[in-house]
């Protein structure tokens, strides 16, 4: 494929994914950012959110982070997160455990607007997800 470049996308104890893609879109704190072959050098972080990436016309992969970071440079994109899951491996048990949690963490009276932004970006996304 002449329009790709190499994606990884890493947990420390192993590679979730690893191969040629045609774009892919992370949830950046900078908002929703998509990648495409030759797209400028950069260095970010990730808000919980999905990565959708796409291999080829026909195929896509949907994955869920709450956290990491992207590393794009000479058309090989990182992306280096602890929490990273296929959409296709997540139970509606899990998704409805990390909901429970995630609100019980905006109840709490002392957290950072910071800490505020992520739960609620969470939030979101975990409403979203279809399983």
């Amino acid at each position: 494929m002449e329009n790709s470049f190499q994606l990884e996308l890493i947990k420390p104890e192993k590679i979730i994914f690893s191969d040629k893609v045609i774009m892919t879109t992370l949830p950046s704190y900078e908002g929703d950012m998509s990648i495409l072959k030759s797209h400028i050098p950069i260095i970010t972080f990730l808000r919980p959110g999905i990565i959708e990436v796409k291999e080829n016309e026909k195929h896509n992969e949907t994955f869920f982070v709450q956290d990491g970071t992207v590393e794009y440079f000479d058309n090989n994109l990182v992306v280096l997160s602890s929490s990273i899951t296929n959409v296709k491996d997540l139970s509606r048990k899990y998704l409805d455990d990390l909901n429970k949690e995630t609100t019980n963490q905006l109840s709490q009276s002392d957290i950072t607007d910071h800490d505020r932004y992520i739960l609620n970006h969470k939030l979101d996304t975990i409403k979203d997800i279809r399983v």
